[in-house]
């Protein structure tokens, strides 16, 4: 039975090429879930006689529609460790939020995606569970070389690694001997290496002697993980590129400003590098943080507000490149709540569902506009994780991936709470604060996957593919 069609209007849309949002009606045909139709203007929809039940027709007046939403930086977890996270909860969440597809990290589920069988194995426990579409990076951990290539040809869009230890087992760091032997292996591939950019070294370690001793401190944290760290982890990396230019690099969830210098550098010499940073880099500050709560632990950390300055500004000047949420859940116990230790404390914060209404709360402070931040939410976001050709972007022959959002409207109660939360455990270190923007509907391929009006979910089933 054939599926129909999907036709939204509204006055407010977020078009490619276009600086403001337009006017504009779309139309989706819901078989192929592709749009097939965008006409520059508003036509209102709404039907006169009887309703052909084939077609779906929504006026959406003056909300705004904009194109689903790229995350390409989640930690789903499973399978291994699905009490922290799950694909069905992370991806409720996600699309709660406005986000149509996710891009799972190869940690920290249990195996890791660092094979092809274990790739296969994430596939099969995440199918019929996804309300969002999902990719997969692979890993690059020390050995597992001859495992690269037969991944990119099963279809992960890139690969993670770290230069310090990730803080769980299965997923070991690499040293600089590795990558020469993966960046080898990679340098003629369509892929992308992303590095968690920490780099212990003497002069980087020598702080931890004379910080506070107190565990429950956030300054005895951020000073045994400080901005040296990033900044020789990105030489390093730019070095490397020397050698494999060929190969993009990209740095993930870059918290250190001094480091754009470096980036800013390498970019002059052509080296293909590319860079993300998170959401709590750009809306909170080391200044504003309480001692005794580990829930604003993150790896690297949360710096000053000078530092969170220098971040906005490197995004808007195109210096950084998109942002991510960097989901990274565990279970609240290991979050050391009630004892405060900061030190002792899984590094990680949740956030899928929020980050649209985050950057545009934050941004409205910095005259950002939204279609600025759908650009870094969406269309980078999609190119980064090589989905450009489906995804990112309102434009005929795309997935019709769109959202339904009101731009002026607060979350429930005016603040966040944990009964607005879709993640699997229900902690953020946005709790309280007041935020604008709510998604009223989400659509996935022209068919409805939320609702904020029926609580979200009702009567909704998982419709997400494994890409």
């Amino acid at each position: 039975m054939a599926l129909g069609s999907l036709t939204v209007a509204s006055r407010n849309v977020i078009l490619p090429g276009y600086d403001q949002p337009q006017a504009a009606t779309i139309t989706v045909d819901v078989e192929t879930g592709k749009i097939i139709d965008i006409q520059h203007e508003y036509l209102p929809v709404n039907p006169s006689g009887r309703e052909d039940t084939k077609v779906r027709r929504i006026d959406a007046g003056d909300y705004f529609i904009l194109p689903g939403l790229v995350d390409a930086h989640v930690h789903l977890n499973e399978p291994g460790r699905t009490d922290w996270e799950g694909f069905w909860t992370g991806t409720r969440a996600a699309v709660s939020g406005g986000i149509t597809t996710v891009v799972d990290m190869p940690l920290n589920s249990i195996p890791p995606t660092t094979t092809v069988e274990n790739l296969s194995l994430k596939r099969r426990t995440a199918s019929g569970q996804c309300w969002t579409d999902v990719a997969f990076w692979g890993g690059v951990i020390p050995g597992n070389q001859p495992d690269l290539k037969p991944l990119v040809a099963a279809g992960v869009k890139g690969f993670k690694c770290f230069l310090i230890e990730s803080g769980v087992e299965e997923f070991p760091c690499v040293s600089e001997d590795d990558l020469h032997g993966h960046m080898k292996e990679l340098k003629d591939e369509p892929t992308v290496l992303l590095f968690h950019a920490e780099l212990e070294t003497p002069s980087s370690t020598s702080d931890l002697s004379h910080d506070s001793p107190d565990p429950t401190v956030y300054e005895t944290f951020l000073n045994s993980r400080p901005e040296d760290m990033e900044v020789n982890a990105i030489k390093l990396i730019t070095r490397l590129q020397e050698e494999y230019k060929s190969l993009r690099c990209h740095i993930v969830h870059l918290s250190a400003s001094s480091a754009l210098p470096i980036i800013q550098a390498a970019r002059r010499r052509g080296l293909k590098l590319t860079v993300e940073t998170c959401f709590h880099y750009l809306c909170l500050s080391s200044s504003n943080l309480l001692n005794c709560r580990p829930e604003f632990k993150c790896c690297p950390p949360i710096r000053d507000r000078s530092n969170r300055d220098s971040l906005w500004k490197a995004l808007i000047d195109g210096d950084i490149d998109f942002v991510v949420s960097d989901h990274s859940p565990c279970v609240t116990e290991l979050k050391k709540l009630d004892e405060g230790d900061i030190m002792a404390a899984w590094g990680g914060i949740n956030s899928l569902g929020l980050g649209l209404s985050l950057l545009w709360t934050e941004g409205k402070t910095r005259n950002v506009g939204i279609t600025q931040i759908i650009s870094w939410l969406s269309e980078k976001t999609a190119e980064h994780a090589g989905l450009s050709a489906s995804k990112g972007q309102l434009k005929v022959g795309l997935d019709g991936d769109l959202v339904i959002w009101d731009p002026n409207a607060e979350f429930k109660a005016r603040q966040v709470s944990k009964e607005l939360l879709h993640f699997k455990n229900k902690l953020s270190a946005y709790e309280g604060m007041t935020l604008r923007g709510v998604v009223q509907k989400t659509f996935l391929r022209g068919q409805l996957v939320y609702d904020q009006a029926r609580n979200g979910f009702d009567e909704l089933d998982p419709l997400g593919k494994l890409l």
